[in-house]
């Protein structure tokens, strides 16, 4: 069975090596990269299956490094680590096209059902509808593009899922438990307060077209409709 390449992007030597020893064998490849510097360069040798990075590093952090990433590879799954969990911090991880969030200290376990995770789900993604029309825009969520008249916005990872679950149930609700619970894991009021953000980055995102509306749904949800 051929191993699915990680690129693990961590400075602090220790951790990397437990995560290392720990999940290399049958099923994982771990590539090291001691900052974000040495992260794109491996990144871009080494074609990884998903990348796993620390956020605070020396001479590029982990948003820099995927900011950059983001430019030629709207599809690799990231998944940041760190001690840092202030709301602003997680919201601009997954507006830079972060697909999870892992605070530190974490278990070994709890790290390789992650990453199972985000590569299920990229399974999945690809196999399923992935370009819809909304009025004057056209969005395609696997380059997690959004089309209005020859211009092209290239969305977040966690802006692209949460317009396509928008898209696949327009003019019907989407329950708001069900998206907390797929792409942040729970539903607290923490993550609902995330999600509004999204929600309100989109509209904007959309809002060329006035006849495209996301309505909120109180206390249940949203809803995408078109005039």
């Amino acid at each position: 069975m051929e191993k699915t390449k990680v690129l693990l992007v961590e400075d602090e030597p220790t951790l990397a090596m437990i995560i290392k020893d720990t999940l290399d064998g049958d099923e994982f490849d771990i590539i090291l990269a001691s900052d974000g510097e040495e992260g794109l360069a491996r990144c871009k040798e080494t074609k990884p299956d998903i990348i796993v990075s620390d956020i605070m590093m020396p001479k590029i952090d982990g948003f820099t490094m995927v900011r950059h990433i983001r430019k030629t590879d709207s599809q690799i799954p990231v998944l940041f680590l760190s001690a840092r969990s202030a709301a602003n911090d997680v919201v601009e991880g997954f507006e830079l096209g972060g697909n999870d969030y892992l605070k530190k200290p974490f278990g070994m376990a709890e790290l390789i059902i992650r990453i199972k995770a985000l590569l299920k789900k990229i399974t999945i993604n690809k196999e399923e509808t992935s370009t819809f029309t909304l009025g004057q825009y056209s969005f395609d969520s696997i380059t997690q593009t959004l089309k209005h008249q020859g211009n092209k916005q290239l969305l977040s990872n966690r802006e692209s899922e949460i317009l396509k679950r928008l898209c696949a149930n327009k003019d019907n609700v989407l329950p708001m438990k069900d998206v907390l619970l797929e792409l942040w894991g729970d539903d607290s009021f923490f993550n609902a307060r995330s999600l509004h953000v999204f929600i309100t980055k989109l509209r904007h995102k959309l809002s060329k077209d006035e006849s495209i509306k996301i309505l909120n749904v109180r206390g249940i949800g949203y809803k995408l409709i078109i005039d």
